[in-house]
């Protein structure tokens, strides 16, 4: 089964080369606490570079969800597996509605999901929400990256380098939306796992794997400007329809991923975050430390010490 193009696609700003993603390096605890110490003294050399690299284009990319197109077909989930690599099985396995049951997170091998809200009474058809990395114009999982593994590229997209991670998850615990997941039954150089806006297909101008495979066209993939610009219209011409909020345009500093909807979005399963990013705080806090290059072995300790308590918490 195919589905038609979901988007129109605005010209895209170039971006910078990926350097290939390589295999992290397995460690002895040894090992683990000498980076975990040598991260900790490299970080402000890193987090200036970061900050450098980080001015955001203008018109950088996103993506626009209308919640009330969507009908829960969960082509979206399918399209993302295939298109990263992912175990998956045949499309038709996808009109499963019992997974709708419980609340479901993204995972190692499913970097998008689907979820269903419980309808109000104002409502003839349930709510869906697509899950996903919300790519923040102010990424609080890349401030708190001690290491660099995370980056934000000038034009939207927050990716991961596993060659950098040293396991800590610091970048779990600073994600306001609780997206990142990790690979905790891999023995062998385990990896953070998120959506990263399938920036090897747009960089060769196509649309992310997701807004191609949508048959409602519930997902629009476009400059972040013209995305707002195009949300508020909706807004404004049809008020009985949507609820005057614009979710990503101001939470957490920005996001590349907007939704709009027909109710409030915290009954939806979003989180409500203020509009300052949390990398604000982390910064602050790392800043205060590295200033005077205080504790840096207290902290080594405490990332070997949170690694080894949190090593079977998956969540």
């Amino acid at each position: 089964m195919s589905a038609p193009c979901a988007s129109t696609v605005t010209s895209r700003p170039s971006s910078q080369t990926r350097e290939p993603d390589r295999a992290q390096p397995t460690t002895s605890r040894r090992a683990f606490l000498g980076i975990s110490v040598g991260a900790t003294l490299a970080a402000p050399a890193l987090a200036a570079a970061g900050e450098h690299a980080s001015a955001l284009h203008q018109d950088r990319m996103g993506v626009l969800v209308d919640l009330t197109e969507c009908v829960g077909c969960r082509r979206c989930e399918w399209a993302c597996c295939d298109a990263n690599g992912l175990p998956h099985g045949p499309l038709h396995e996808y009109d499963d509605q019992t997974v709708f049951e419980a609340r479901r997170y993204p995972s190692p091998n499913q970097l998008t999901v689907v979820n269903r809200a419980k309808s109000d009474q104002t409502e003839r058809e349930p709510v869906h929400l697509k899950v996903q990395c919300m790519h923040c114009d102010k990424p609080a999982c890349v401030s708190a990256c001690l290491v660099g593994a995370m980056q934000k590229d000038p034009d939207g997209p927050v990716h991961y380098d596993a060659s950098r991670c040293i396991g800590c998850r610091y970048c779990m615990v600073a994600c306001p939306f609780e997206i990142l997941s990790y690979e905790y039954e891999r023995s062998l150089a385990p990896r953070v796992r998120k959506c990263e806006l399938c920036r090897d297909r747009t960089r060769d101008g196509k649309l992310p794997a997701c807004v191609e495979m949508c048959p409602v066209e519930a997902l629009t993939y476009g400059r972040r400007s013209e995305l707002l610009a195009l949300a508020h219209d909706k807004i404004a011409r049809h008020p009985d329809r949507y609820t005057d909020h614009i979710y990503g345009e101001h939470e957490a500093g920005g996001t590349s991923w907007l939704y709009i909807a027909g109710r409030d979005f915290a009954s939806l399963g979003l989180p409500t975050v203020g509009p300052k990013s949390p990398a604000a705080l982390s910064e602050a806090i790392q800043h205060g430390i590295f200033r005077g290059f205080a504790v840096p072995i207290v902290i080594a300790g405490l990332l070997g010490a949170v690694n080894h308590l949190t090593k079977e918490d998956h969540k």
